[in-house]
């Protein structure tokens, strides 16, 4: 059994950050699980463009407000607690925060932990473990 409390994790190297939002991921490929997950925030007023070219994801609205807009067909959907949007296609998009978003993330395949978007918004397939 693995045990980590989001604490322990806000202070490690699981701590990832960027301009537009910060990524504490407590599971990653290293403890074999299949899928990685995360607790990311989303900063206020930021527009953050990604495309999981080697990932699919699932997003669950912990806290905050904001939207997502796929980048195909311009449509914009509201994110607000509660809500749930899922990656199933690799899908080009906008993520959006008016108030600042709290996000349970599930990544498959796993991430190894250091990942962040390259300049198409896509994290590479394979990157360093953490450790």
């Amino acid at each position: 059994m693995i045990v980590r409390t989001l604490q322990e994790a806000e202070n490690s190297p699981r701590k990832i950050e960027s301009d537009n939002w910060n990524s504490v991921r407590l599971s990653l490929k290293e403890d074999g699980m299949g899928f990685s997950f995360h607790i990311t925030t989303i900063y206020a007023g930021t527009e953050t463009p990604i495309w999981y070219q080697n990932h699919l994801e699932t997003v669950y609205c912990i806290s905050g407000e904001g939207e997502v807009e796929t980048v195909d067909d311009g449509k914009i959907y509201p994110i607000r607690p509660g809500t749930v949007y899922i990656l199933d296609k690799h899908d080009n998009h906008l993520l959006r925060a008016h108030k600042e978003m709290k996000l349970a993330c599930v990544f498959n395949p796993p991430l190894h932990g250091k990942e962040t978007h390259d300049e198409n918004g896509v994290y590479p397939l394979e990157a360093e473990s953490i450790s």
